[in-house]
């Protein structure tokens, strides 16, 4: 499985504690591939195999490569983290499977005042906590008010909330929240709404993990039963959701370090889904008897990411990044030599498109697509000759060499365990080899500390991308670099350009979707141009479940759609069992595999394809 970051990148959110360069899915190589069919590969802490289940309990087992950065819904900013709180919470409103259309969620309504400052959501009143009291407008209206004052609450979503001028809950069921200025994003608040009864006790929010008591209270479809660090999570279903109960007894998110053991557990029948598979994990798989594999257009963009020179909010640099970067022509020469084509056709054989802008093809009202003349096309001679302009010339042994006259090697920082990382890697080897530029591939279990601390040149980076792209768009404002050095802030990479901030604002002001979609493309125009970021590939989700375990599942979108990762909970909501004689529904609907075996899933760390929900070198925010 390929391991790659959530929030688009794969980093550990900077709010939340830090931010999540996420660990994307480990690929399988062809020889570990039949050592897995084999038999040989063995998962760590195994679960227990179906046989276990004396109970009779219909367990949903997800293998899982990222590691929970936080159980807290304000810390949290890794794929498998945020996908959880999806799970366990209610947010105001949410997408609908079929086409992402903001639906009712907690809120059953909402209506702007007619200069559009002044919101007022109607809040369900058939919506409970899963101690029993209701989910009230108070709820909402605590939680925005709680990362409007508190900076650590703030941590993974405050930009949904730093254009709120006031919140109240003037009855049970209705939520006003009054704007300093227009905000496109009302119907699209990706925030978690927690129980003020339970979460009022909490005294330090940029510490409190969540993870000590269970059941976790909270009103979404499931509710949090158990959780071990880098093992398992454990889910039951929330009988009292308004939306009626998952048919599952149990769902697991099972830990797996390495994907080629949980491609091997999903062949035995010990998981049910394994997801960010690599190419030859996906053929292996195809033909294999009640296996079936979801191979889909993708809601995440896989890039490499320049250091622009690490900077806090007060002006303060710091990290090691190498100075010749900071200059514009550098950057472009650099991506001038990096063939996009070969990429995909070679990592990715063909599980994927070539990169373009910076929102995936797959949201075509905001997808961009750089001119002729704008487009840094595959040309080695160009590159060579912007390098040559800069000032960095080749000496006698044919090296470029750097202002302080050491020729320059650059580090590009990876995940260990993403296997795509390390073949590009030796692709950039070979491109920027002829250039005259060294390569040091610096491929780490751990990314984020280096990250957080500037200290990298370019980095394998990703997110998943949402519906509505604000807060991809936001984590490359200035207002997302940290307060100071020692501090961690929401910025993806430390961007920050004025001209993308005017930019930024007028998008989250402008309320009419085309005149809103034309600025969010001049932002990846900008964005594009100024060579901080290469997007070089959109993959493909390559999912596989074992149909002898799930009759049906829902793809999100409907048509050709992935079934992990998604804006919602559709997904292990709708899971039907194989042996229900039910269907969960849906034109998109397709087998998935369910484990009735461990009642307890256990996350392999590198294994499984976990994308961070805010930022993993190669994964986005959700």
């Amino acid at each position: 499985m390929n391991t790659q970051d959530q929030h688009g990148r794969g980093r550990p959110n900077p709010g939340r504690g830090l931010p999540l360069r996420s660990p994307r899915l480990i690929a399988a190589s062809g020889a570990a591939a039949l050592a897995l069919s084999a038999g040989l590969a063995t998962p760590l802490n195994p679960a227990p195999r179906q046989a276990e289940a004396a109970d009779g309990k219909k367990v949903l087992t997800v293998a899982v490569a990222q590691s929970v950065d936080s159980l807290s819904p304000f810390l949290a900013t890794r794929l498998v983290s945020t996908s959880l709180h999806r799970l366990l919470y209610e947010y105001l409103t949410n997408y609908d499977p079929k086409d992402a259309r903001a639906i009712p969620g907690l809120a059953t309504k909402w209506t702007p005042s007619a200069d559009k400052l002044t919101w007022t959501y109607t809040i369900r009143s058939d919506s409970t906590w899963s101690d029993g009291k209701q989910a009230t407008a108070e709820d909402a209206a605590w939680t925005f008010n709680k990362m409007m004052t508190d900076d650590g609450a703030a941590t993974a979503n405050g930009s949904f909330v730093a254009n709120f001028r006031k919140v109240t809950a003037p009855s049970p069921t209705e939520l006003v929240i009054e704007l300093k200025k227009p905000q496109a994003t009302m119907t699209a608040l990706d925030v978690p709404i927690v129980p003020r009864h339970v979460w009022e006790k909490v005294t330090d929010f940029s510490e409190f993990n969540n993870d000590k008591d269970f059941p976790v209270v909270g009103n979404g479809p499931f509710v949090l039963t158990g959780y071990k660090p880098d093992s398992y999570v454990r889910l039951e279903p929330n009988k009292d959701f308004w939306r009626g109960p998952p048919k599952f007894d149990e769902l697991v998110f099972k830990y797996y370090k390495d994907g080629d053991a949980a491609v091997a557990a999903l062949q035995k029948g010990e998981v049910s889904f394994v997801s960010g598979l690599t190419p030859a994990q996906s053929a292996a798989l195809e033909n294999q008897e009640n296996i079936k594999v979801n191979d889909a257009p993708g809601r995440r963009f896989y890039a490499l990411a320049t250091n622009p020179g690490a900077r806090s909010k007060n002006g303060e640099r710091f990290g090691d990044g190498h100075p010749s970067l900071l200059d514009q022509r550098v950057r472009h020469a650099l991506f001038m030599a990096v063939d996009r084509k070969t990429i995909v056709d070679r990592v990715f054989q063909g599980h994927a498109v070539e990169g373009e802008g910076y929102i995936p093809p797959r949201f075509s009202p905001y997808f961009w697509e750089p001119s002729a003349s704008q487009e840094l096309a595959y040309d080695p001679a160009k590159a060579a000759q912007l390098l040559d302009e800069a000032g960095y010339k080749k000496n006698g042994d044919g090296k470029r060499i750097g202002k302080d006259g050491k020729p320059i090697t650059y580090r590009v920082l990876c995940h260990a365990t993403d296997p795509n990382d390390k073949a590009v890697g030796q692709y950039l080897d070979e491109w920027w080899g002829k250039l005259g530029i060294g390569v040091t591939l610096n491929c780490l279990d751990n990314v984020t500390d280096p990250w957080l601390a500037g200290q990298y040149d370019l980095a394998f980076d990703g997110w998943s991308v949402n519906p509505d792209p604000d807060f991809v768009l936001s984590i490359h404002t200035c207002a997302a670099l940290p307060a100071t050095p020692e501090e961690t802030g929401a910025t993806d990479n430390f961007i920050c350009d004025k001209k993308y901030d005017d930019l930024y604002s007028r998008q989250l002001a402008e309320y009419d979707p085309a005149k809103r979609a034309d600025i969010v493309k001049q932002m990846e125009s900008r964005l594009y141009d100024t060579g901080y970021m290469n997007v070089m590939a959109y993959p493909n989700a390559v999912e596989a479940y074992r149909t002898d375990q799930i009759r049906s599942i829902r793809t999100m979108p409907e048509d050709a759609g992935n079934i992990y990762g998604q804006d919602g909970y559709w997904s292990w909501w709708s899971a039907v069992p194989a042996d229900s004689g039910e269907s969960s529904g849906g034109s998109g609907s397709t087998g998935v595999v369910i484990g009735v075996a461990a009642g307890v899933v256990v996350l392999a760390g590198a294994g499984v394809f976990l994308a961070m929900r805010r930022r993993s070198t190669a994964e986005d925010r959700e």
